[in-house]
């Protein structure tokens, strides 16, 4: 386990382009998937904090003005894959859904250590492609929201 164990807050940051792209990361472990930003809540930061610090260190992105959050929070079961890095009897995690938006779809300086590739993909591909149900629900709104718009 970590010396410090981690908070049961999360944040899930969609990163998408104006042109209804959206960018998946692939996560290197503890097994390989594909997922948008996402990560831990520091033990004394907000989720605003830790969605702008995860979103700079797994992309490079920084801009505030892109930057959003969705008014929408999920619960969660932990998977039995990371709850050693929770405080013992922890099983159920909040994560936070945050936007970040791009003109077009762009490079990315990825945290190697974390993410070995990166894609663009269009929404209905991203949600067939991620791997938590999380990450497919929020990116299934934003789908929904996208269709609105243009009827």
């Amino acid at each position: 386990m970590n010396a410090e164990p981690r908070r049961p807050e999360s944040v899930l940051v969609l990163v998408y382009s104006l042109d209804g792209h959206v960018l998946l990361l692939k996560r290197r472990a503890p097994f390989e998937f594909w997922q948008s930003v996402t990560g831990s809540l520091g033990l004394d930061e907000s989720h605003a904090a830790a969605a702008a610090r995860e979103l700079g260190e797994e992309t490079g992105f920084s801009e505030p003005s892109r930057f959003r959050y969705s008014g929408v929070a999920r619960q969660f079961t932990i998977d039995p894959r990371w709850r050693d890095r929770y405080p013992a009897g922890v099983a159920e995690n909040v994560e936070y859904e945050w936007h970040y938006v791009v003109d077009s779809p762009c490079d990315v300086r990825l945290a190697e250590d974390e993410h070995s590739a990166y894609r663009w993909l269009p929404v209905e591909d991203a949600i067939d492609t991620v791997w938590s149900w999380t990450n497919r629900d929020a990116l299934s709104t934003l789908s929904m929201r996208w269709t609105a718009s243009r009827t």
